[in-house]
């Protein structure tokens, strides 16, 4: 028990298991869903970067590096400006999707260093230019460039040539939960002296205007060094600062002269600072202000040539006569320490260095990336912001039909500044390195999302604001059954309570399935586009025509394993509590009748020997959509593996089972069962063990889908042939792309035609190792394709696994793969062991593409490493000593 152990378990008694202060502020605010109010739901445009610094936002904050307390009263971010910007470095800056020519993107540097599930030591670093920030640079050559070319990114500017910038690295240690300890050390990186101003900025989220009736909070002037902050549902709160060269005090009201045309009433309004310290304007105003909304010490340096100079910061709930006394400093040292010694205790000793520095930075990046999210649909639909009148158009546009859902919570985001909100497959993803770390928290998160005000009344997840209607990958029972496991492996006792609630929201959840994507009844299912965006030869959300009807082989692939899933979940709980026991029986007789649909009902292509979508003409001919895509592979996901002595406890369910077998085999129907005579478990699996051969060959092709990094997301065999189909007198085409995305399907900013994705191989990875678990040394491939080189399938999980994780080491080089054509500024000192986990990866190159900071679901290569190295024994080691219990 590490102090950070003894933490969490405290907090795994709360209601919701969470510190009150944490890294909860989003990056990007502006161009969200929630925050357009106009009538054509055109998000980036009605609210874009440009009016982030002078505009209120009505539901959140955004700020660089930044905290607030869980529900968002208060916030704290640091602003810079390098002496040549037109505005405050306040927050991130990047693309909206028209702006893009792969759709959005940030277009910073930016690292998140390290962080604990308490948030009691957390680290992250903004790499800031010297020179003029390259803000219409940016723009203009994105716009300029076409789908087939790369995306202009920021170190392709050459603000960071000869290193002239500053690395501002903020760190925060809490000295106790309403106790935060912040430095912020800003090093110049260049050779030569550079002026840089240091603004430590803490407001107040304007929810007084929000139509509510909470009362504004209010800063106010103690002292040279320390201000009070006090609202209502906070309380008063001290922030503490060492002495600065100015004090300005403003308010977090939008500046209407600006975004509106109509004269300010008084000066102190959201951009005040950037006109005070940029242009001079309302300066004495600002400085004699002795209270407001929002406040800023302003630290004026110039910092020599590979010179750092730091400022200190405290946030406090308490008053303190000697806030910076001479153990300051030691609590970030102690910190630390306990945070290397929390992932010491987690992670296995066996694992190499730079695999640890992997793992360590994916669970700070996870961690970062709890965001605060606050979404009531009804009240958004019917209100206004104050610049646009309630609108028809938004009243009956996006979301309209998911007025249910009111949302205010602390949420595991895809990414904070590309993926500002929830996504629900992505969150499943999130919850299996979470729970590595912090487990209470990762069930949370899936009890969360289940929740009646998430949760459509029919039973409907929502997808993510752009469109909750959409239908994402139903694989949240799999990530309840991981989480549930990991636990149990852990402490030696899974939580049934927690599978117990879960498990009934996902009846519910599996009955929607069931009612709205199986339009036949026929057991093959539909779903859309299901999380793979632009993976077909059209948008599989929309169809093609009224009388050609979609079957898809990854809808129906998931169903049979959501019911597989379902089927593990009630084994589990029937052990331990027989009225389950039926409902085992229930969802394993809908696997079987899904396994014999997606076998037998033209999915599979017996020449090929692959699964693919089909479609049916309404009194014709059933078409192939003959695209080797992961679509294909998919079905090698739904796979489980029965202990005979789980069987021998659960006397009906073993009947039931012999006799529906018996059943099916006399009537010459689909049996998916696989047993062998010298083992004691039982395979249950869509793929029977032929097909499973015949795909394995395809998969571990490196003409096809095998790549260095991994498995690609479409056959490279579409790289010299494209693969096209005319349906209803309209020609179809589909090719691979490597890269980013070439398509507009989706928005354009993600690609499913040929990149490696971190989800997917995770999850074939694990299904590997689970029909390993069964066939052991009975069943070997070739790994890869055609070398003659022979493996079980054990062996081809570790051999995926190193590719995958080959993506973020370090090469014999020194090179990371994933840093591509930018890996010269990454072996500069200092930069060697900074980490992007990206949304996904160039199906050749391992180029690191779309979202840079996608540690959700990227995250889980550091399950892939764990499980390569548990097979290790651990060494015996010297007990952690525990701190003593903080203030």
């Amino acid at each position: 028990m590490t102090a950070e152990h003894q933490r969490l378990s405290v907090n795994a008694r709360r209601q919701i298991p969470l510190e009150q202060w944490g890294p909860y502020l989003s990056e990007r605010q502006w161009g969200t869903v929630r925050e357009d109010y106009g009538p054509h739901g055109d998000a980036w445009n009605y609210f874009p970067h440009d009016h982030a610094p002078s505009r209120v936002y009505r539901w959140g904050e955004d700020g660089l590096a930044g905290i607030t307390d869980y529900f968002q009263n208060l916030c704290f971010a640091v602003a810079l400006w390098n002496g040549k910007d037109p505005i405050l470095k306040e927050r991130l800056f990047g693309l909206g999707n028209s702006e893009g020519n792969h759709g959005e993107d940030v277009k910073e540097l930016y690292y998140y260093l390290d962080n604990v599930p308490t948030h009691y030591y957390m680290e992250y670093l903004y790499k800031y230019p010297q020179h003029a920030f390259p803000y219409e640079q940016l723009v203009r050559e994105n716009r300029n460039r076409g789908k087939l070319q790369p995306e202009y990114e920021i170190l392709d500017t050459g603000v960071f040539d000869n290193n002239e910038y500053f690395d501002v690295k903020v760190t925060y240690a809490k000295q106790g939960p309403q106790d935060i300890y912040i430095k912020i050390d800003i090093t110049n990186k260049y050779n030569k002296p550079a002026p840089i101003t240091v603004l430590p900025t803490l407001w107040f989220y304007n929810r007084w205007k929000n139509g509510s009736d909470e009362k504004k909070g209010l800063i106010t002037y103690n002292s040279k060094t320390s201000v009070t902050a006090e609202q209502e549902r906070l309380g008063r709160y001290y922030f503490y600062f060492q002495k600065a060269d100015d004090m300005l005090f403003t308010d977090n009201e939008t500046n209407k002269q600006k975004i509106m045309g109509i004269p300010n009433e008084t000066p102190f309004v959201k951009d005040a600072f950037h006109t005070a310290v940029i242009n001079g304007l309302h300066t004495e105003a600002l400085r004699k202000r002795k209270e407001g909304s929002k406040f800023s010490p302003v630290y004026n340096m110039t910092i020599a040539g590979g010179a750092t100079k730091t400022v200190y910061c405290r946030l406090c709930s308490k008053p303190h006569d000697n806030p910076f006394g001479g153990h300051f400093e030691n609590v970030f040292k102690e910190r630390k320490q306990q945070a290397d010694d929390f992932y010491a205790a987690l992670l296995h000793p066996s694992t190499p260095p730079d695999l640890l520095n992997i793992q360590r930075q994916a669970f700070a990046g996870l961690l970062w990336s709890k965001q605060y999210y606050h979404y009531d649909v009804e009240r958004w639909l019917s209100t206004s912001d104050g610049i646009t009148p309630v609108n028809d158009g938004k009243k009956h546009g996006r979301n309209s039909d998911w007025k249910h859902l009111k949302n205010q919570d602390i949420i595991l985001m895809p990414d904070k500044w590309e993926y500002p909100w929830y996504a629900a497959w992505d969150l499943a993803f999130h919850c299996i390195p979470m729970a590595m770390i912090d487990v209470s928290f990762a069930k949370h998160q899936l009890i969360l999302i289940m929740r009646e005000w998430y949760m459509k009344p029919d039973g409907q997840l929502p997808a993510y604001e752009w469109n909750f209607g959409d239908v994402n990958p139903p694989v949240h029972a799999w990530a309840a059954l991981q989480v549930y496991k990991i636990e149990k492996e852990a402490t030696g006792k899974g939580d049934l309570v927690f599978l117990k609630r879960i498990f009934q929201k996902l009846i519910i959840n599996f009955t929607w399935w069931i009612n709205r994507k199986d339009e036949t009844g026929n057991n093959l299912f539909q779903g859309g586009f299901l999380g793979l965006d632009n993976i077909g030869v059209f948008d599989r959300s929309y169809g093609i025509a009224a009388h050609m009807h979609l079957q898809q082989a990854d809808g129906t692939s998931w169903m049979g394993k959501y019911a597989l899933n379902m089927m593990d979940i009630a084994l589990e709980l029937a052990v331990n509590d027989i009225s389950f026991e039926d409902t085992a029986t229930k969802f394993f007789e809908h696997f079987v009748l899904i396994a014999e649909a997606i076998n037998e009902h033209l999915l599979w292509n017996s020449e090929d020997k692959f699964f693919y979508d089909t479609v049916s003409i309404k009194g014709g001919e059933t078409i192939p959509l003959k695209i080797q895509s992961i679509v294909g592979l998919i079905p090698l996901l739904a796979v489980s593996v029965i202990e005979r002595s789980t069987l021998s406890k659960l006397a009906d369910f073993k009947r039931r089972i012999t006799w529906f077998e018996s059943y099916r085999k006399k009537n010459k129907r689909f049996w998916p069962n696989e047993e062998r005579s010298d083992s004691d478990k039982i395979l249950l699996s869509l793929v029977p063990r032929d097909k499973l051969v015949a795909l394995l060959t395809r998969m571990l092709n490196e003409d096809e889908f095998l790549s260095d990094g991994g498995i690609r997301a479409l056959s490279k065999r579409y790289e010299k042939q494209p693969y096209s189909v005319t349906l209803d007198g309209r020609l179809y085409s589909i090719a691979y792309d490597p890269g980013d995305s070439t398509s507009n399907l989706f928005g354009g900013n993600s690609n499913w035609r040929g990149p490696v994705w971190m989800p997917i191989n995770y999850l074939i990875i694990r299904s590997i190792r689970k029909y390993a678990s069964f066939y052991e040394d009975t069943l070997t491939v070739e790994c890869p394709t055609g070398t003659g080189n022979m493996m079980n399938l054990e062996q081809v999980a570790d051999e995926l696994t190193r590719r995958v994780t080959s993506l973020f080491q370090k090469g014999e080089s020194g090179n990371r793969r994933s840093n591509a054509e930018y890996t010269s500024f990454y072996r500069q000192p200092g930069n060697e062991d900074l980490l992007l986990f990206y949304e996904y990866f160039h199906g050749d190159s391992g180029k690191g593409l779309g979202a840079s900071h996608q540690t959700g679901w990227t995250a889980v290569v550091a399950d892939l490493i764990h499980q390569m190295y548990k097979k290790t024994p651990r060494p015996d080691s010297a007990p952690i000593v525990v701190a003593e219990d903080e203030d």
